[in-house]
């Protein structure tokens, strides 16, 4: 009888000191969630997102605020639908107060309204870029540390124009936000310029013909502006150099980076010499970026021979969530309202120069015009033609005057 009561007391108080422990491992730890599309015809981008975050991890030994930091991860096929799904699980059934993501801009505009819903949760881009996630009604708890698609098109329409005399030209793009967003960054300055843009082609994400595309492309055009995606760019880029096509290209931020040109199968010298711009640029002699590519290509090895623009996005944005954390101890017990404040005036370095945000919690950052190089290696890489400092997400202009220009669409702007 002794034995049993013994047996059982301590039975009790072993329970008791694992519920104890498992408190205490809680409290030491939080859960940050990750959202990328890894699934669909942008999964390669999702994928190396989810290089750029671990690599921010690893970088901060998996730990901020002096607790350990456990990643979460979600999957979206570039869908609104998908991305609220698994941001919605992320949250409502996961649990978690800190999200990271998505990665592409209908996906950014879709969780911006969610995150109106969910007050207490701290919602941190991925690379979603397309212009009014932040612009038009922004969310209070959503931060974009990345800047959005029409920033990273500063000075690409001016020199398209002026020094590759570039005068008329058309657009080849996907058919929602993003792309909407780029191909307006783009003909800010190539229409003012004296630029014309005399048609605008848009093709649903993970089309994989673009015959009649390419047809309907007038022979007398100086140029052909791209912003196609992951497979889609690859696809587009091979077709026409398999028709014959001649106009050079101008590439939208997505068609130069490396998730288009580190793809294998295409001819390399078709897109040598493209011009492009955006937030990063593959060949910048700066020591913070040299670092950083070379800290990823130890990591990944099977990556991308230079870290694409979404791998560069997520681990900024990744960072920014744990500098932050550093800055409060680690401590969410106000359900983050010290992380969002820390959060809205943060400024700190990336490898791509010094970040901070608007008052709509949308980056100020370096942006690069480049162009399509081959290396020594053989692979292609962009090299850095200008920076452009300190770009914000009105271009230099007033708000006011800038928010007049209208939302960004199929339509807008217009310069035939």
């Amino acid at each position: 009888m002794t034995v049993t009561r013994r047996s059982a007391l301590a039975a009790v108080c072993g329970a008791a000191l694992v519920l104890t422990a498992s408190a205490v491992r809680a409290e030491d730890t939080i859960k940050i969630g990750a959202l990328a599309t890894l699934e669909g015809a942008f999964t390669v981008l999702g994928e190396d997102s989810m290089r750029g975050v671990k690599l921010a991890l690893k970088e901060h030994n998996n730990m901020a605020g002096g607790k350990k930091i456990e990643l979460v991860t979600g999957s979206s096929d570039a869908s609104p639908d998908s991305a609220v799904r698994a941001t919605r699980k992320l949250v409502e059934q996961d649990g978690l107060t800190i999200v990271i993501g998505p990665l592409s801009g209908d996906e950014g505009l879709a969780v911006k309204d969610y995150a109106k819903t969910q007050p207490n949760v701290t919602f941190v881009n991925g690379t979603s870029a397309a212009q009014d996630t932040t612009l038009r009604d922004p969310a209070p708890n959503f931060f974009r540390f990345s800047t959005d698609g029409a920033q990273w098109m500063a000075g690409l329409g001016t020199y398209a124009f002026d020094k590759k005399g570039y005068k008329k030209v058309v657009t080849v793009a996907e058919d929602y936000s993003f792309p909407y967003t780029q191909v307006f960054g783009f003909m800010a300055e190539f229409c003012k310029a004296g630029g014309h843009v005399v048609d605008k082609f848009w093709v649903p994400i993970g089309n994989k013909d673009f015959s009649s595309v390419i047809a309907g492309i007038p022979s007398d055009v100086d140029a052909i502006y791209v912003a196609l995606g992951g497979a889609d760019g690859v696809n587009f880029l091979t077709q026409y150099d398999q028709a014959g096509g001649t106009a050079p290209l101008i590439g939208g931020s997505i068609t130069a980076d490396q998730t288009v040109l580190g793809s294998k199968g295409k001819t390399k010298t078709f897109v040598v010499g493209m011009p492009s711009a955006g937030p990063i640029a593959d060949t910048w002699d700066d020591s913070n970026w040299k670092a950083f590519v070379a800290a990823y290509k130890a990591e990944f090895p099977d990556g991308f021979p230079s870290p694409s623009l979404f791998a560069h996005g997520y681990y900024i944005n990744t960072k920014a969530v744990l500098l932050a954390l550093d800055k409060i101890n680690g401590d969410l017990s106000d359900n983050g309202a010290k992380l969002r404040e820390t959060l809205a005036s943060l400024e700190f370095d990336t490898p791509t120069g010094r970040v901070k945000l608007d008052q709509n919690r949308n980056a100020i950052a370096d942006i690069f015009v480049t162009e399509v190089s081959e290396g020594q290696d053989g692979n292609l890489y962009n090299k850095v033609i200008e920076v452009k400092k300190a770009v914000n997400q009105t271009l230099g202009q007033p708000v006011d005057d800038f928010l007049k220009l209208g939302k960004v669409g199929r339509d807008n702007p217009s310069c035939p």
